[in-house]
């Protein structure tokens, strides 16, 4: 995977997360009041997240990052690599979590996440991208859509915890 991040001469640089970020891609879940997944900036919870992103860290196949402006986190999104027998054994790309914080959307962020997303897909030579997007955000399908993603597939969950 690409490590370095892709930059404007004013926009936000799209990098990998590190673990000083953490705090602040939480804060941006936390704001979500959008089929939101119960996220906290309660410091009690800090161990938990802390764990996840070491996890996600160590795993050869999922990536997390962040877009900055200025010096501040204002968005994130998460990638995995899902290798699979369909498809004459190609590679799936899924794109996750992704998060552009309330104050700074509909000002390309989302799309630059989206489009470094698709690029590092291209670079691992998925044969398809995918990602999933709660039934309520609707403006959001739109975006997707406007992106070049189609709705192909019913998606279902089964909460555990």
């Amino acid at each position: 995977m690409v490590t370095g991040g892709e930059t404007g001469a004013e926009g936000p640089l799209i990098r990998i997360a590190e673990r000083r970020d953490v705090e602040a891609i939480v804060s941006l879940f936390a704001a979500d009041g959008e089929g939101g997944h119960g996220d906290t900036t309660d410091p009690n919870a800090a161990g938990a997240y802390l764990a996840a992103f070491e996890r996600i860290s160590r795993s050869p196949n999922d990536t997390l990052y962040v877009a900055e402006l200025d010096g501040e986190v204002v968005g994130t999104f998460q990638t995995t690599l899902i290798p699979g027998v369909p498809g004459r054994g190609g590679t799936s790309f899924q794109i996750e979590a992704v998060q552009t914080r309330k104050d700074m959307r509909s000002r390309g962020i989302g799309a630059l996440m989206i489009t470094h997303a698709v690029g590092e897909a291209k670079a691992a030579d998925a044969r398809l991208v995918q990602l999933m997007s709660n039934a309520v955000r609707e403006r959001a399908h739109g975006f997707y859509e406007r992106l070049g993603f189609a709705k192909s597939h019913v998606g279902f969950k089964m909460k555990l915890k």
